[in-house]
């Protein structure tokens, strides 16, 4: 319902995901970055396995795309002080900024230490995945975060009727938005109930694993679909930029790409 390391689903027959991969979101803005104008990128991401996932296979898209990694660094997951690490990345001049760092504390020192660096999105663009510009990093970052540009499967703003629903019956219940750990938890029940539905009630292993291989439904991220070679999540992923709308800080979609797949999974296939 959560993790995102490619490789997860390949460990056991019996695991299903609803959340998405680094790498459906990494080669999707990867590809975006080359089509939109970017040619030069910088990557920096935390030293772990779904920064791993994300620095590879962004620059796999890039360099596929036609695009050129002029430099990359793998940073400390606990890391207090970005400076050096943001210093570096300017003083090659790349176009663009491509990160991933994990929620909490490091999006919001991360950019404070990019407006310290002087490094300015609207010259060099910063885009990452959807955990440094979630609802709450923006709330602590401010005008900062202005520009920024991320690729992601779900924002609590998607504008369509599913979304709108959850949205306000997750604020009646938590008084909060909704944020991707709270849909990929929804659509990881949906999929629990609906299965046990085609089951009869079955509760064996084999039995849910088979009902759960290609099931579609609409969620509040839009379509979805469980491969049903892969057991893995089929989604929409967005492109957004960061806005002030109403006076907040939102994640503004103007791009998207559908029915996006795993693309690891897709080239283990073809060896």
């Amino acid at each position: 319902m959560n993790a995102a390391v490619s490789i997860l689903t390949t460990k056991s027959d019996y695991v299903v995901r609803t959340s998405m991969t680094l790498p459906m979101v990494g080669e999707t803005l990867g590809r975006w970055a080359v089509k939109s104008g970017i040619k030069k990128a910088y990557t920096m991401v935390s030293d772990f396995a779904p920064g791993k996932d994300a620095e590879e296979s962004f620059h796999k898209a890039f360099k596929e795309a036609g695009g050129e990694i002029i430099g990359s660094i793998r940073m400390p997951v606990a890391n207090p002080d970005f400076s050096a690490f943001v210093q570096r990345a300017k003083d090659v001049n790349p176009e663009a900024i491509f990160v991933f760092v994990p929620g909490g504390a490091q999006p919001v020192a991360l950019a404070k230490a990019f407006a310290e660096r002087g490094v300015d999105p609207n010259k060099i663009r910063i885009l990452s995945t959807g955990e440094p510009v979630d609802e709450q990093a923006l709330k602590s970052m401010g005008d900062i975060a202005l520009g920024r540009i991320s690729a992601w499967h779900y924002d609590y703003n998607l504008n369509n009727p599913v979304n709108k629903a959850f949205v306000a019956a997750f604020n009646a219940e938590f008084k909060r938005n909704p944020d991707f750990f709270a849909v990929g938890g929804y659509d990881g029940m949906h999929l629990i109930y609906e299965a046990l539905k085609k089951t009869g009630g079955k509760t064996d292993a084999d039995a849910l694993i088979a009902a759960a291989k290609g099931m579609k439904w609409t969620s509040p991220r839009g379509p979805m679909m469980i491969d049903p070679e892969t057991r893995d999540v089929v989604e929409t992923i967005y492109i957004r930029r960061v806005q002030k709308v109403g006076g907040n800080l939102v994640n503004v979609e103007f791009d998207k790409v559908e029915n996006v797949k795993d693309p690891v999974k897709a080239a283990m296939k073809k060896k």
